[in-house]
C-alpha cells in the first residue's frame, strides 16, 4: 500500500507562501509578530492596550484570526489601528496563505508592526510558519504555571512570553518563578512580561521592548 505523505506537503506549500511573506515583509522594513495563546489568555485586551498606549510612537496593524466573528477586529479598530478578519471556519490556525491574502488589506507601506493574533490554541499555530520576524507567547495566571511544560513548542519557538493577568495572583495558584524558569529551560533567550493590560501594571516595559525590536529589525540589512 502506498502511503501519501500529505501533512509533509500541507507543510511545504506552507513554507514556501511564509518565506515569501516574510521576504515581502522584510523588504517594507516592517516587523511581523505572531501571538499565540489559549482562548481568553487576554491577547485582544494586550493588543488593544498596546496599539492606544503606543499610538504616538509606532503604527500598528493586526491581522485577526478566529474561527467565527469578527468580534476581535472591531475591537481592534476601536483601538485605534488597522485590522483585517480572518475566519478560519474551524481551523485550529491560521495559514501562511491567509496571512498572504489579508496583508493586501493592509496598509503595510503605512505601518510599523503588524501583529497577527492567532487562533486561540496552544498546539496547531506553534506548527505553522506565517513569515513573522517572531513568535509572542500569551499566558494568563488564570490558565496554570505548568503551560510551558505541558505545550513546550510554542514557548521554545518564541521571542518572548507575556504572563497576563498579574491583577489576579493573589486570587490564583501560579508560581510566576516556576513558569519562567520551565520555559527558560526550553529558551534560554526567551523574554518574560508579567503584565496586567487590565490595570497597566508591566506594559511599559512590554511597549518599550516591541520599539527596540521595530529599531533593531529596520537596521537589518
Amino acid at each position: 500500500m502506498k502511503k501519501i505523505k500529505i501533512e509533509k506537503k500541507i507543510l511545504s506549500e506552507n513554507e514556501k507562501i511564509s518565506i515569501a511573506n516574510s521576504f515581502y515583509l522584510a523588504q517594507k522594513k516592517v516587523l511581523c509578530l505572531n501571538m499565540i495563546s489559549s482562548p481568553g489568555s487576554g491577547k485582544t485586551t494586550i493588543l488593544s492596550k498596546t496599539i492606544q498606549g503606543l499610538k504616538n510612537k509606532i503604527r500598528i496593524g493586526v491581522i485577526e484570526g478566529d474561527i467565527q466573528t469578527d468580534i476581535d477586529a472591531q475591537r481592534i479598530k476601536n483601538a485605534g489601528a488597522s485590522a483585517i478578519q480572518i475566519n478560519t471556519e474551524g481551523a485550529c490556525h491560521l495559514s501562511a496563505e491567509q496571512v498572504s491574502k489579508g496583508l493586501k488589506y493592509l496598509p503595510v507601506d503605512e505601518l510599523d508592526l503588524i501583529i497577527i493574533e492567532n487562533v486561540g490554541n496552544l498546539v496547531c499555530p506553534s506548527a505553522f510558519e506565517l513569515g513573522e520576524s517572531g513568535k509572542i507567547a500569551v499566558l494568563s495566571v488564570a490558565e496554570g504555571d505548568d503551560k510551558p511544560i505541558k505545550y513546550p513548542a510554542v514557548f521554545a519557538k518564541s521571542k518572548a512570553m507575556l504572563i497576563n493577568k498579574i491583577d489576579l495572583l493573589d486570587h490564583v495558584d501560579f508560581d510566576i518563578e516556576r513558569a519562567g524558569t520551565d520555559a527558560r529551560k526550553l529558551n534560554k533567550n526567551l523574554r518574560i512580561f508579567p503584565v496586567s493590560a487590565k490595570t497597566g501594571e508591566g506594559m511599559e516595559v512590554w511597549y518599550n521592548w516591541l520599539i527596540e525590536e521595530i529599531s533593531g529589525y529596520r537596521k537589518t540589512p
